[in-house]
């Protein structure tokens, strides 16, 4: 049993009960956690998680909440948020190591600004470095895995360095499932500063133009299949501009479920199910869900999985 009091003799951040996680997602959907904790530096993130782990205390490491759908009931746990505490991208010899909190813009803009190449366009994804190498992030062709060296997570209470090669990358998935990273590390190519600027602006641009950026969203909500794009096949199913309640698939890219003010998550859910079960009886082709279901009951998660 985990104890207020008892975190407090060794925990030097942040921490909240009762949070609502609506104020941290992306979506601006979710009810409240039990606990919210912002760690202040990375000792206090192995300290807490270690606490939690000891007393089989359930908790969620929150990144920058834009892979999260979290259920209007909350999470029965602790809610993890990185970004005050490990936040630093740094020059180690000739790699650039990023802690887990850092955000993927201000991540990117490091890496550019020292005329190395490979992340550019990377500039446009939200999120944390951390979740990013979780989940193995990526857009126009690249990913966060491509120039990735070594992972330090928290494994198992100890904390390791996971090589590249060991940490069982796919495309959005990695081998980290149940671990906490810490930081990571990449080896990048020499570019030329002024093309790398103007790289990642010409893709940030196109990214405003074709992703409905100005509604709160989570991003990509399904996977593309293989060989054929999600947002095609929703749209081929007639459903771009779909609404439940406050929830809409939306009309720029129809693999964006956006929040037209007040949107529930009971909504999304509603309308994530309606996607994959159209798709399915038109083209026999079941949509994966990207985006992760927090608090949700057993039979919600079987549906939509």
């Amino acid at each position: 049993m985990v104890s207020l009091n008892d975190i407090k003799k060794f925990f030097r951040g942040h921490i909240a009960l009762n949070e609502p996680l609506a104020k941290y997602t992306s979506m601006r959907v979710g009810g409240p956690a039990d606990y919210y904790v912002e760690p202040a530096d990375k000792n206090d993130v192995v300290e807490i998680l270690k606490y939690f782990q000891e007393n089989n205390f359930p908790y969620l490491m929150l990144g920058r909440g834009s892979n999260l759908l979290v259920s209007d009931e909350g999470y029965r746990g602790a809610a993890i948020n990185l970004e005050t505490g490990l936040s630093a991208v740094r020059m180690g010899g000739d790699l650039v190591v990023a802690e887990a909190g850092a955000l993927i813009p201000k991540f990117v803009d490091f890496v550019v600004q020292h005329g190395l190449a490979g992340v550019e366009m990377l500039a446009g994804i939200p999120g944390t470095v951390g979740g990013a190498v979780v989940m193995n992030a990526g857009a126009h062709g690249g990913e966060f895995a491509d120039h990735l060296v070594d992972v330090e997570v928290l494994r198992r209470g100890e904390v390791q360095r996971i090589k590249k090669e060991d940490a069982q990358f796919a495309y959005r998935r990695s081998g980290f499932v149940g671990d906490v990273v810490l930081s990571a590390s990449f080896r990048l190519p020499p570019g030329k500063k002024e093309e790398l600027m103007k790289r990642r602006r010409e893709l940030i641009i196109k990214r405003n133009e074709s992703q409905p950026l100005e509604l709160p969203n989570s991003g990509s909500m399904f996977k593309n299949p293989p060989n054929s794009f999600a947002a095609r096949l929703i749209e081929q199913a007639g459903l771009k501009g779909k609404r439940v309640g406050s929830a809409q698939i939306s009309e720029k890219h129809a693999n964006f479920i956006v929040n037209l003010g007040g949107a529930k998550a009971s909504d999304i859910i509603q309308l994530l199910d309606l996607a994959q079960r159209t798709v399915y009886q038109n083209t026999g082709i079941m949509l994966e869900l990207e985006v992760k279901r927090i608090g949700f009951p057993q039979d919600v998660q079987e549906k939509t999985s």
